[in-house]
């Protein structure tokens, strides 16, 4: 097992990431194997966390998944790429989740699953004595969480940092400062209306990431915090690396800067089953790649590319045939868009595949945010009627109906009241703003690889 360290915020934002890239650039430079980890349901992070230590980020959410299934997916991880460290980038703050009486889905509550010590970062600015106020509070509201220490971040002098390390020390000396970031202008993170800019946009080069590594090193006490941090013991049963299976149906995932969102589990999940993952662009390639048995499109920025999307008429025409040729496609939130008739942003509306009878219209205000769960109503590609599983919803689109559909969902949220979201099916292609997360329920992955499996022995 590897050593293993959680960063948890004090609050929502980019400071928390900053600080977790920084630290995973500066390891990574050292010549250390750094496995990246990610709380929630975020696809942006691991994208930049993967950018940055070049290992693929793994999903842990202690609401869209049980604990056994978070601790399995960490174990299977760390047991496959045998890292020197593991870095778990929180959500929110440390605290926030699903619930504002316990910590399910937050980050604390997979720290505990994973036996983690927690490393607070706290938005140091314009505080001294509050600072360890803050650290004091944070550091005693769970009796259960160990703490490797915290990092002052944006902090602005080197007075400023002296007036902090005396606060700590005076009345929270049993939490050590292990960093005091300075205010660093040149050390941003671009951002838009779904939230950061993806890595897969080219904005963290070889120069920022240098420059996070550097912002860590003259900053944090890295030999300090290595020596600190124990082996986890996360389970009295090791997971065993993922099933190596046979190859017996070839999916294409969609995989560029439109289409970037997607839960590594889902793939993996999807392999475990006998699918190989075909990886295709349906910005850049002309036609699908052949012999496929499936189609996956993730979600991702498809209203950012939506000209190019359009002009590549041969790809919208292929995945339209190929759609009604009755062959399985599942689709979700950009991916699904990208299955409508058309996408209008910025008053201009670019036709799509024209798989559903829907228009989908980029909105000035988000449309739907949180976690879902969803029921199927009938059988389906993603398994027989009454499949349960769960996902997160986020978009600031809506899609018009030129008809009305009996939906393939029954979608509620967190807290078990239903919502206006809808599964939509035609042939064997499903689509829905829903991101949903394959692990949460395996059997899906596995109706998936099925459903291409049987259509390719009809088509044979």
């Amino acid at each position: 097992m590897a050593k293993t360290i959680v960063i948890g915020g004090t609050q929502s934002g980019s400071g928390k990431t900053l600080v977790s890239l920084a630290l995973m650039a500066a390891f990574t430079r050292r010549g250390l194997t750094v496995q990246p980890f990610k709380c929630g349901p975020d696809f942006i992070d691991p994208g930049l966390h993967k950018a940055v230590t070049g290992n693929t980020s793994i999903n842990l959410d202690g609401w869209m998944l049980s604990k056994s299934i978070c601790i399995d997916s960490y174990q299977k991880t760390v047991a496959e790429r045998k890292p020197d460290i593991a870095i778990v980038e929180g959500v929110m703050g440390l605290f926030d989740g699903a619930s504002g009486s316990s910590d399910a889905g937050s980050t604390a509550e997979i720290a505990k699953w994973l036996n983690a010590p927690v490393l607070l970062v706290i938005d140091g600015r314009s505080m001294a004595r509050s600072f360890a106020a803050v650290a004091h509070g944070f550091t005693t509201l769970d009796s259960e969480l160990n703490f490797a220490g915290c990092i002052a971040n944006r902090v602005g002098s080197d007075n400023h940092k002296s007036l902090v390390r005396e606060a700590m020390q005076t009345y929270c000396p049993s939490v050590p400062l292990i960093g005091c970031m300075p205010r660093n202008e040149d050390i941003t993170l671009p951002s838009r209306h779904l939230g950061l800019i993806t890595a897969e946009e080219g904005f963290l080069n070889a120069d920022l990431i240098g420059k996070l590594a550097d912002w860590a090193e003259q900053n944090i006490d890295l030999e300090q915090l290595l020596f600190s941090l124990p082996e986890p013991v996360a389970s009295t049963t090791v997971a065993n690396p993922s099933v190596k299976t046979e190859h017996i149906v070839r999916i294409a995932v969609a995989r560029d800067a439109a289409f970037c969102f997607c839960y590594s589990d889902n793939l993996r999940l999807l392999q475990e089953n006998g699918a190989e993952i075909v990886p295709f662009s349906p910005l850049e390639d002309k036609r699908l790649p052949q012999d496929i048995d499936g189609i996956y499109l993730p979600g991702g920025y498809p209203e950012l590319y939506a000209e190019r999307l359009s002009l590549n008429a041969s790809m919208r025409s292929a995945i339209q045939a190929y759609s009604h040729s009755g062959k399985p496609v599942y689709a979700e939130c950009g991916g699904f868009m990208y299955l409508t008739q058309s996408i209008t942003a910025e008053e201009a509306a670019y036709p799509m595949c024209g798989v559903f009878n829907l228009h989908c219209t980029m909105g000035k205000k988000r449309s739907a945010l949180g976690y879902r769960e969803i029921t199927t109503t009938a059988d389906s590609i993603l398994g027989s009627q009454g499949t349960v599983a769960r996902g997160h919803e986020f978009h600031y689109s809506f899609a018009e109906e030129e008809k009305a559909y009996t939906s393939l969902y029954a979608v509620t949220d967190r807290k078990g009241t239903s919502t206006s979201t809808s599964g939509y099916t035609t042939a064997n292609t499903v689509g829905s703003y829903v991101h949903l997360h394959f692990a949460s329920q395996p059997s899906v992955a596995k109706a998936f690889v099925d459903a291409c499996l049987q259509t390719r022995n009809l088509h044979d």
